[in-house]
């Protein structure tokens, strides 16, 4: 049934349609998870909220993450994508809107549905990528699924111009209001994407499959020939991802260095340039803006490099250049060029990298996995690269002091060992890439699967 598949040559119609849902789908969950950093630029100052407690509502989403990710995961492959996509949208996108209710000096209020988001996003990431690369041919699986992830910074764009030009309009609870908006993603989906033709084939559903693949294909569904003896369902349970040790390990360990690194620059880099280029909370997302531009550009460009050159490559490459960047960035942060912030343009240039590591984490780690496990070997990855969330912004305030109301003071004296932290954990995932990671540029689902299964997921 997949030749057809394996044989196409140009994307139909039908694949561009789920492209943009997805694309949208990931643009809108992430300005829902990032939003609370531009947030966080406008209240921390007024509620007086010290490092420690903006840390705590900082990493909530992460700990949220961390269970949403295996739990949906494990789910998508035991009722299936599509479903469970859904779920996750309603998830985060109703926790984000509860948000405009927070009262004023609420940090814990924000804390909790924090969580709730976290546990929404995480899921929809671990699902949706799955999905698109079932629907893609191998020759493309990198490049879609990687532009897929592209989708992230657009969402932290969003929320920097909403936050630059919207914000003084509508007020911060407005930007969370605007966050109920993804439920209404679910329509789409429901109008448009069918399930996965891979998991109704594993479900022994093949006639599903069939047409599930036609669409995708935009072909005669009586043209797919059906196997002679359908197999019967396969659900092996969830556990079954600790015998590929490999698989588990690479693919954790790239999360886990990865998400460090983002959610630490992210979440606390709108308040920083407040603190250390003495602008308002507008300038900085507006500033934001330009990091948000440079990482579509590296997730893009890395979409094609994990095609061109392969995805151990691309991660070493991706690992390096964000370590080198960030430390760099921590050391110029008062150092000015022709007027114009070395730390900021520093930051810029990282983001390409920093960012760009996506578009090979998140496609990687769906594809090292055997079909029953795709969604719950991605949902553990992803799930355990959530403490990254944690650690990521936790060990900034730590380093910072956690016990200072946001101030100058209390940060820019610790910037350099702060950004020392950050970039080591890129330097982490670019190194357990490059020489432990398993190549998968060029090869077909089944063929990962059957190398996996010969050799316990350590060839």
């Amino acid at each position: 049934m997949l030749e057809h598949l394996e044989r196409q040559t140009r994307l139909t119609g039908n694949q561009y349609r789920l492209l943009f849902v997805a694309v949208l789908g990931v643009m809108l969950e992430f300005y829902d998870l990032f939003m609370v950093g531009f947030v966080l630029a406008f209240i921390a100052g007024p509620w007086k909220i010290t490092y420690g407690e903006s840390a705590i509502i900082l990493l909530t989403s992460g700990v949220g993450a961390i269970f949403g990710a295996m739990m949906w995961g494990w789910l998508a492959d035991r009722i299936g994508r599509r479903k469970t996509l859904m779920a996750t949208v309603i998830n985060f996108s109703v926790a984000t809107g509860i948000m405009v209710f927070t009262p004023t000096g609420g940090w814990q209020f924000l804390s909790v549905f924090r969580f709730f988001v976290g546990f929404g996003v995480g899921g929809l990431y671990c699902v949706i990528v799955p999905l698109v690369q079932e629907f893609i041919s191998t020759s493309k699986r990198g490049l879609v699924s990687g532009l897929v992830t592209a989708a992230v910074p657009l969402g932290i764009g969003l929320g920097s111009v909403l936050g630059a030009f919207l914000a003084p309009v509508i007020g911060w609870r407005g930007l969370f209001a605007v966050g109920l908006c993804p439920a209404l993603m679910t329509l789409l989906m429901r109008s448009w994407v069918p399930e996965s033709p891979l998991w109704l084939m594993r479900m022994g559903r093949f006639d599903e499959a069939r047409r599930s693949l036609a669409w995708a294909l935009e072909m005669d569904p009586e043209k797919i020939q059906l196997p002679a003896v359908p197999e019967k369902p396969k659900r092996p349970p969830w556990r079954e991802v600790f015998k590929y040790p490999r698989s588990l390990a690479v693919s954790c360990l790239g999360n886990l260095g990865a998400q460090t690194g983002i959610y630490g620059l992210t979440l606390w880099v709108p308040t920083l340039f407040v603190e250390v280029l003495n602008v308002s909370p507008e300038r900085a997302a507006y500033l934001m803006m330009y990091c948000g531009a440079s990482a579509i550009c590296g997730r893009v460009l890395f979409s094609y490099l994990s095609e061109a050159i392969g995805r151990r490559l691309s991660g070493g490459l991706v690992g390096a250049g964000a370590a080198v960047t960030v430390i760099f960035a921590g050391y110029m942060h008062s150092v000015y060029w022709g007027g114009v912030s070395a730390f900021w343009l520093l930051l810029v240039l990282a983001y390409i990298f920093a960012d760009g590591s996506f578009a090979i984490v998140g496609p990687y780690a769906a594809e090292v996995w055997p079909a029953g496990l795709r969604a719950s070997g991605m949902g553990f990855a992803y799930g355990f690269g959530g403490i990254g969330k944690i650690i990521g912004p936790l060990g900034l305030a730590l380093i910072a002091g956690s016990s200072h109301i946001v101030a100058p003071q209390a940060s820019t004296s610790r910037i350099i060992p702060a950004f020392i932290y950050l970039g080591a954990w890129y330097a982490m995932a670019g190194f357990v890439y490059l020489f432990f990671g398993i190549e998968t540029r060029g090869r077909t689902f089944e063929q990962i699967e059957t190398d996996l299964v010969q050799a316990g997921g350590n060839k």
